[in-house]
């Protein structure tokens, strides 16, 4: 029997675009399919065929719903996929939006660029009529190839998936969460597999400011109310937005903060909101702090001068409102969505300022403003980048070197191999220097289209 074999189709050289094939003589399998993000949304790579033949493949894994793990999930489908795509229950219910969401802003993008689109709504919702709700720890089985779901502690409903093929054990990460995370539960930890692939966005970085973000974004609201400027928080619609909520809540009720209007200008937002409030009681999903706090009848998602602006009208009330306020907006790069008409706005006012809490792509709009760009094009328009700017880390839903250490390290003594992926190589390779050097596990860091045999 020959050993199966692990293709690197995407997740290779950056942090966007996973997409992992497995196959054995008899079952191929597929692990996240997901878009190339950058300093557009739909970048270049999208649009290049798949290196395998999508009719081929015998079922889809998903680890979490971010669009760079499900977003050409209905291109794919669209070049002739037909099999079983699994994921746990949340993942297919914020996929919707999600995927409903990219294709509005790829057909935009394409129609600027004169091509067409990716896909279409009806490859998405032939996408969704082919997904299937799977719960942690379930074993799926799919010819010689089974899968099980574990928790990876990311966002809601994200998971590490185990699978077991032709008698080897490869783990794939996933997105691996920032420890200790307010709402969702931790990650789950392996023992033994063979292959591991584990993800490297902030491979070369520490979360220095874990223990005080809560006190770093008190700072950052009070000087910025005293200023009397705007706040802008570029923010991903899943999971980012709905910390930040939380957050803004215990600061606010407890007095930390003034009260000053909070606009959440995120229609994704405010729908993929609903979504966690659906789980919120679930002990599946949240930990045990945030679910006591729901029992005693708190509202983790709502305080005082809390605004939802969903219509675009509501979105251009917020310029009527004066300052002090705080605008939370997507996209989390700064690379579309509402964030940039506020960033027009706001970002040549020295008294305003603007909070980057994820990772900001090389090429993003969001890292050309954190790096010191003097001026930035926005809409064509060429706008003086005068507002102050913080970044905090600590936000992050991506664990930072110390914890993907802490997750690799209880499987040192069966590791054959650890395949150190999705993330820039600044930050892969101290990865897997490290996975070299404190564990004694032959590390790499593959390229785009490697084939590796797992003997």
């Amino acid at each position: 029997m020959k050993p199966p074999t692990l293709t690197f189709c995407g997740g290779c050289g950056g942090t966007t675009g996973s997409n992992y094939l497995l196959e054995t003589e008899t079952t191929k399998i597929l692990v996240d399919c997901g878009l190339h993000q950058g300093s557009s949304f739909g970048e270049r790579h999208n649009y290049e065929p798949f290196p395998y033949d999508p009719k081929s493949i015998d079922a889809v894994f998903i680890t979490h719903g971010h669009v760079d793990h499900i977003g050409r999930l209905p291109q794919l489908v669209k070049a002739g996929l037909t099999c079983p795509i699994y994921s746990t229950p949340p993942t297919k219910d914020v996929a919707e939006f999600l995927l409903l969401d990219s294709e509005h802003l790829l057909e935009e993008e394409a129609r600027k660029k004169k091509h067409a689109p990716l896909y279409r709504v009806e490859d998405v919702a032939t996408t969704l009529s082919i997904w299937r709700k799977v719960p942690y720890h379930e074993p799926i089985t799919v010819g010689d190839i089974t899968a099980t779901l574990y928790d990876a502690g990311h966002i809601l409903g994200s998971a590490s998936i185990l699978v077991e093929a032709g008698g080897k054990r490869i783990v794939f990460s996933g997105d691996l969460g920032n420890m200790p995370e307010p709402l969702i539960n931790p990650v789950e930890y392996f023992t033994d597999a063979d292959y591991v692939l584990v993800e490297s966005t902030y491979g070369g970085r520490v979360h220095e400011e874990l223990d005080r973000r809560r006190d770093i974004l008190e700072d950052v609201i009070e000087n910025t109310a005293a200023a009397g400027g705007t706040l802008m928080i570029p923010a991903f619609a899943l999971e980012r937005t709905q910390e930040l909520l939380f957050e803004l809540n215990q600061l606010i009720e407890h007095g930390r903060v003034p009260t000053v209007p909070v606009f959440i200008d995120s229609p994704l937002a405010i729908k993929l909101t609903a979504i966690y409030q659906k789980y919120a009681r679930d002990h599946t999903y949240f930990n045990e702090h945030a679910v006591e706090l729901i029992r005693d009848g708190e509202n983790i998602f709502n305080f005082p001068g809390l605004r939802l602006t969903l219509t675009t009208e509501e979105s251009k009330q917020i310029n009527e409102v004066s300052p002090p306020k705080v605008i939370v907006a997507g996209a989390g790069m700064s690379n579309g969505g509402r964030i940039l008409h506020h960033e027009r706005r706001y970002l040549s006012d020295p008294k305003s300022a603007i909070l980057f809490i994820g990772y900001q792509g090389v090429g993003s709009l969001g890292r050309m403003v954190l790096e010191g760009a003097e001026t930035v094009k926005i809409f064509g328009e060429t706008v003086p980048v005068r507002a102050r700017k913080y970044s905090l880390s600590g936000y992050s839903a991506h664990a930072d070197q110390p914890q993907l250490l802490r997750w690799v390290e209880p499987l040192r003594l069966t590791l054959t191999r650890a395949f150190v992926v999705q993330g820039d190589a600044d930050q892969a390779e101290p990865l897997a220097q490290k996975i070299r050097d404190e564990f004694a596990v032959d590390a790499v860091v593959p390229s785009l289209g490697d084939s590796a045999v797992l003997s």
